[in-house]
């Protein structure tokens, strides 16, 4: 009987290191993934872009495998698959897109925080940018209604800014586009995805353009 309690100890306390190591090697994994990401995106072109897409796919569904509990793959699962949507463009991009939404409707009920809410900031993309029915599931006032949230969880965010801004440039609300993008050109910089800041504020000017072409 004296016995029992350090053997709980320690039971407990390899269950805590196996958990540290699991989180770490998550961590890891995400970091890969959202790095071939912003390259695949914001480098690459063409047959190559979506050649690539394809792969890092596969990559996501490896970790969403290994990691079937936690937001953060399937977040980046979405993001990946609606991207290479965008990319693909067509019809044949739809069934992408409706697996994205899925991956974020799943991230969404295990964690909707995580990543910053980046799950409402992507999945309120896919809504604006799909087609409505009978061809899609494209709904603006849902789009809206994402978006908003994922503000409300990062208001500060370059992501969560950029993407209100874009929708409301597609709504042609250009004074209200213009006060979400200059806040999203103005967002801090995030370690470690210094391509991906750079390849979004590329963007972000390309909207404040077209905002101001219609002022």
């Amino acid at each position: 009987m004296k016995t029992f309690p350090a053997f709980i100890q320690r039971l407990l306390w390899i269950l805590a290191l196996v958990t540290t190591n699991a989180l770490a090697d998550l961590s890891d994994d995400i970091q890969r993934l959202q790095t071939r990401w912003a390259e695949v995106n914001y480098e690459l072109t063409g047959k190559t872009q979506l050649t690539a897409f394809e792969s890092l796919i596969e990559d996501a569904a490896s970790v969403t495998h290994n990691y079937p509990d936690r937001a953060e793959g399937w977040i980046w699962s979405g993001i990946i698959k609606s991207t290479y949507a965008g990319a693909r463009g067509g019809l044949g991009a739809l069934k992408f897109a409706k697996a994205s939404k899925a991956d974020l409707e799943t991230a969404m009920e295990l964690d909707p925080n995580a990543l910053n809410g980046s799950a409402y900031t992507s999945l309120g993309t896919l809504y604006y940018n799909v087609p409505g029915w009978p061809v899609g599931f494209g709904n603006d006032d849902k789009a809206e209604e994402l978006l908003k949230k994922a503000l409300t969880i990062n208001p500060d965010g370059i992501d969560s800014n950029y993407f209100y801004g874009d929708f409301l440039c597609g709504e042609r609300r250009y004074e209200e586009a213009r006060e979400y993008l200059i806040k999203a050109q103005h967002a801090s910089p995030r370690p470690g995805r210094e391509l991906a800041d750079a390849g979004r504020q590329r963007e972000i000017a390309a909207r404040l353009a077209d905002v101001e072409s219609h002022r």
